[in-house]
């Protein structure tokens, strides 16, 4: 499969079969310019979003007929396994900015996790629900979303073989957020690619765990 990197919460994954699927498209221009990552203009067969904020659900420029995800539950599009579970956007089970969908993408012989706005450690249901994972698709930036240190613990307990931080500051992201920087500090198998765009397969699994920090695209 390939994944890219849009910016944000964006990402396109692109499976062998050319299915291609965009999860939690942001607007451009979002809170007052505060999100200026360019407007993601692609084809899609399949959009993810993992809830309803401007950041994460903002379909109306992405390209062709789709089918959109919002929903809790499996389902299974163009021989694309999907599952998406419900978590909360906050440590207080949805009260202060609602609901979250976790998406699981099984396809290509990997399993790959897309965390959303998650806000909140996993509990052992959600652990066990969520199940093994390749690819971690994981927010580091705090504030709206889970911190440094409790994406560390989250990855600790899905233990991947590939975490790919998002949702961070970044020059075109002026949220009061944390950089990556907090997140990656001192750990092991940190890789930074020049790239937007990367290509994993099952035959190129890491033996040993990586996080991968990628350019934004847009």
């Amino acid at each position: 499969m390939k994944i890219k990197w849009y910016g944000h919460a964006a990402f396109k994954i692109t499976t062998d079969k050319g299915v291609k699927i965009i999860i939690d498209p942001y607007q451009s221009g979002a809170f007052g310019g505060a999100l200026s990552y360019g407007k993601i203009s692609e084809e899609a067969d399949i959009v993810l979003t993992s809830h309803d904020h401007d950041d994460h659900n903002y379909t109306k420029d992405i390209k062709g007929t789709f089918t959109q995800i919002k929903k809790p539950g499996p389902h299974n599009v163009k021989d694309v396994i999907i599952k998406a579970v419900p978590t909360h956007h906050d440590p207080s089970k949805g009260k202060e900015r609602g609901d979250n969908l976790v998406f699981l993408i099984e396809t290509d012989g990997l399993r790959l996790a897309h965390m959303g706005d998650l806000g909140h450690k996993l509990e052992k249901g959600t652990l066990e629900e969520i199940g093994k994972v390749d690819i971690v698709l994981l927010p580091v930036g705090g504030f709206y979303t889970i911190d440094a240190s409790e994406a560390t613990r989250v990855m600790n307990d899905l233990k991947p073989s590939i975490v790919i931080p998002m949702h961070y500051k970044t020059k075109k992201c002026n949220f009061p957020i944390a950089s990556v920087d907090e997140f990656i500090a001192g750990k092991k198998g940190v890789k930074k690619t020049n790239t937007s765009e990367i290509e994993i397969s099952k035959s190129t699994i890491p033996t040993e765990p990586e996080i991968i920090v990628m350019e934004y695209a847009l």
